[in-house]
């Protein structure tokens, strides 16, 4: 089987390209350069160049079309919030020559709309994070006595479709009533309605999970040991631990409302203060430390690939504890990160470790169970281009 991913510079188009090339599948990676991450993969087969998604969407679109036709790809697999945003909205003019096996875009525009994610979750009984709505620049509607600083500030989504391209946004942190209204005084109105919630300390929690055609197909768990930025964000260190039976019925609950078709990461936050897995977000898509679940044993591309075909889905949700996941030149910037910058400007959680406890947990690189997502013996080429790619952003 022919099979085209995108975003070959992510490291999950990297962890899709080596399971599916392990198993005699013909990848076909597309990037707006080259060279790309997967395309140095001894696994890739085939590569193209596509104009850049968030720039100039309909080129995208219609480069990807005409690689599909002319390669003949038999199925597609979209990595990044944009281009699975922009695939799955021409999900019918793809289907024409390839399989797309993800939900369609009302589907997943309303997975990725965390103001709706939140709303969908106090409806379904899931608990969130206190939280107010902005809908507009300008609102100040009722603050509930029980939400206090410091808290988050979330616009409602993480990419906004604009007339002239794609908008990246960012969560933000607010200590003080002013530092609140200083960040909403620099909000783009393309960024509301807002999300204000309060900050939950506790770590990260992803419940991962596969879908064929509205069944659960897959499950799977990890914790966040150490994430870039460190006050929260990609994991470049985490560990397979099992699925507490409240964040899987939790997730299970969203997907199940949604119908959900394929693979998506429902993160929540294990709130300290109670105890209790609060809903933080779903991203309906590949995520950036994929190859630990196919390590630990739930091939998440594989199964992807098998719900393509008509037989009936048998549930996989055993797979090995305490498998580690290292991203080092991730690990590496949080590092130089946490040694060159205070912890203000970090926006440290409380507990976090100072620079001598963080040189002693970079180093600390022989751990039990501990593997690579990019550095492999037997596909070594994809770390020598990072590598380089790492060093040559550090001299500029």
């Amino acid at each position: 089987m022919k099979i085209l991913v995108t975003d070959g510079n992510n490291r999950a188009a990297l962890a899709i390209t080596r399971s599916l090339g392990r198993k005699g599948h013909r990848i076909v990676v597309g990037e707006r350069t080259q060279p790309s991450l997967a395309k140095t993969s001894r696994y890739c087969r085939e590569s193209f160049v596509y104009p850049d998604p968030a720039r100039d969407s309909l080129g995208f679109i219609e480069t990807l079309l005409r690689n599909v036709r002319e390669r003949g790809v038999d199925v597609i697999l979209p990595v990044a919030e944009i281009t699975t945003a922009l695939v799955v909205e021409h999900k019918s003019a793809f289907e024409a020559y390839c399989r797309v096996p993800f939900s369609d875009a009302e589907t997943f525009s309303r997975a990725s709309n965390k103001v709706e994610v939140i709303r969908l979750a106090q409806g379904l009984g899931i608990p969130v994070p206190i939280s107010v709505v902005l809908v507009k620049p300008g609102d100040r509607p009722p603050w509930p006595n029980d939400l206090r600083f410091p808290v988050v500030v979330k616009p409602h989504r993480s990419r906004i479709p604009m007339n002239n391209g794609w908008r990246s946004t960012s969560v933000t942190y607010a200590k003080t009533e002013t530092e609140l209204d200083a960040i909403l005084a620099a909000k783009n109105a393309a960024e509301y309605p807002l999300l204000i919630q309060q900050r939950i300390a506790g770590p990260g929690m992803g419940v991962f999970m596969c879908y064929n055609r509205g069944t659960l197909a897959a499950v799977f768990g990890h914790r966040r040991l150490r994430e870039k930025p460190p006050s929260g964000g990609v994991s470049v260190l985490c560990e397979s631990v099992p699925v507490a039976p409240q964040s899987r019925a939790y997730a299970k609950a969203l997907l199940d409302h949604l119908k959900w078709q394929g693979v998506a990461m429902v993160e929540f936050k294990l709130d300290q203060a109670d105890q209790t897995p609060k809903l933080m977000e779903i991203n309906g898509r590949f995520w950036g430390s994929l190859e630990l679940a196919i390590i630990a044993g739930v091939d998440f591309p594989e199964l992807l690939i098998r719900s393509l075909e008509d037989r009936p889905v048998q549930l996989v949700d055993s797979y090995r504890i305490g498998v580690k996941s290292r991203w080092l030149l991730g690990d590496l910037d949080v590092l130089l990160m946490t040694l060159f910058k205070d912890r203000d400007t970090l926006d440290l959680p409380p507990g976090h470790g100072g620079k001598i406890q963080s040189i002693i947990e970079f180093l600390n690189c022989w751990q039990n169970d501990l593997h690579y997502e990019v550095l492999s013996v037997s596909d070594m080429k994809p770390a020598l281009f990072e590598a380089m790619m790492w060093l040559t952003r550090r001299s500029r």
